[in-house]
Order: C-alpha cells, then structure tokens, then sequence
C-alpha cells in the first residue's frame, strides 16, 4: 500500500509538473489543470447572460473609449505573443469590449477574453490612459489563465487523484466553474489572490505601455481608487487587491521595465 500511494504521489506530482504553465510576460509559473476551451465555452455563456441582464452602452464617448483602448491592449498583447512564437496560447481568445451602465466601481474579464466595464469606474479612470489601467490589469488576469489557476486549485481540493485520470466530467467542471464565476449580476468576480493580483499589476502595466499608454498613469489612478473607498465601503474592483503600499512599491520595481515597452511604442519617457 505504501508503494502504491507512493507512485500515486509521484504520478501526482508529475502531472502538475506538466500542468504548469509560465507566464511570457512575467515568468511566473501557475497550475492550469483545465481545459481552456471549456472554460472558455462556460464564460461565453456567462457572458451572454451578463449582457442580458444589463443595460449595454453603445456609441457614447466612453463606450467608443472602452472599445477602443480594449483593442489597442488586445493587439499589444497578440503582437508581443506572436514575437515570442507564443502566438497560439491566444488561438482561442475571442476578445469583446462592453460597457455597462451600472453604478459600481469594477471591471472585468472573463477567460477567454470577454470584457465588462462598469460606468461606475469611468470618472475615476479620467482618461484613456486610467481605463488602460483597468483594461490592462483586467485582461492580465484572463491572459495570465488565472481562471483556470483557480479552478484548478478547486479541482484538486475537490477531487484530488481523480483528476489524474482524467476522470473529471463536464459536469463536475462546469460546476466548479459556476463556484468560480456565479450567475448573475456578479457574473466573473471571482476571487483572486493576491500573488496573482500582483501580477496582474505588473503584465497590466507592461501591456498598457506596448500599447502606447504612459505607465507612470497607474499610481495616480490606483490613488484614486483608494480614495474611492469611503469608510467601510471597498469598491468590487479593489476588495482582494494587495495592500496600497504593496502596490505602489510593487509598480515602481516594475516602471523602469514598463518604459522600457512605452519607449519602444513611441512614448515619450
């Protein structure tokens, strides 16, 4: 029996090894133990359902600025994959841009490369280059398969060795995946930690900057996105984010970096 738990163990060990992903950007390596497509395919519908609900904005300046931003993030990212030779890790992404009309102060991306901005978040973005902030950070976590890092996560408490087997049903995926990501008006805020917030401040800087937005604009934004929380009221979009001091220092390790990427883009540093 001690063998057999042994190789069991090793079996274990050796599938994760396999499983682990690293992130071209930042190097960080990440457990991704599910199928992306799939994921891919559940956030789609997510998607859909959190339009139907909500009031989608078109046509108006901040809409056209959501669209527009998102798709100059969106192709810095394809270009800098397809430099790398990484472009298939993006052959499934079927990007969206959307604002909606809703009072909350958040943003976010499904896997897969659906996005939602709140017009909550828009007067503290200020211009394009705060809402390259929000974009930047929001599409890190779907590029970066955050997602899939947490839903792998669960997989792995809930059915441990089971998954070694490949004996986890679509079923069983798809309702981790509605843990993860639950119906409704809340629809793609799940719960991050805050290494991969971290990064998600580092690759969402980096791509700002390939895009042609000055990163120096993330702490001002970030700054005001502290002072949005009034007394005990945290915006969504800040409620698992690092400590500000965290953030700030974690942004200016990564700046010189970041306009290295801005320069190349045409920025004036």
């Amino acid at each position: 029996m001690k063998n057999i738990n042994k190789i069991l163990s090793i079996g274990m060990v050796s599938a994760m090894m396999i499983a682990c992903t690293t992130n071209p950007i930042t190097g960080r390596r990440s457990l991704q133990l599910a199928n992306n497509q799939e994921i891919s395919a559940m956030a789609l519908q997510q998607y859909k359902q959190a339009l139907s609900e909500a009031k989608v904005i078109s046509g108006t300046t901040q809409a056209k600025s959501v669209q527009n931003v998102g798709v100059r993030i969106k192709n810095a990212a394809n270009n800098y994959y397809r430099g790398i030779g990484r472009e298939g890790d993006l052959a499934n992404y079927q990007w969206e841009f959307n604002l909606l009309d809703d009072k909350q102060i958040n943003a976010w991306c499904m896997p897969g490369g659906k996005v939602a901005v709140y017009t909550g978040i828009m007067p503290i973005t200020k211009s394009d280059a705060g809402l390259a902030v929000v974009l930047g950070h929001e599409i890190s976590h779907a590029l970066a398969g955050h997602g899939n890092e947490r839903i792998s996560q669960a997989m792995i408490a809930e059915y441990g060795g089971a998954i070694l087997g490949s004996t986890i049903s679509n079923g069983q995926l798809a309702s981790i995946f509605q843990q993860a990501y639950p119906l409704g008006a809340q629809v793609a805020l799940l719960k991050y930690g805050r290494s991969q917030e971290l990064e998600a401040d580092e690759m969402g800087l980096y791509l700002m900057a390939m895009a042609g937005y000055d990163p120096r604009e993330a702490q001002p934004f970030w700054q005001r996105m502290e002072a949005a929380s009034t007394g005990n009221r945290v915006p969504e979009f800040l409620s698992t984010h690092p400590n500000p001091d965290t953030r700030r220092a974690d942004l200016e390790k990564h700046m010189s970096k970041a306009l290295e990427y801005y320069k190349a883009a045409g920025g004036k540093v």
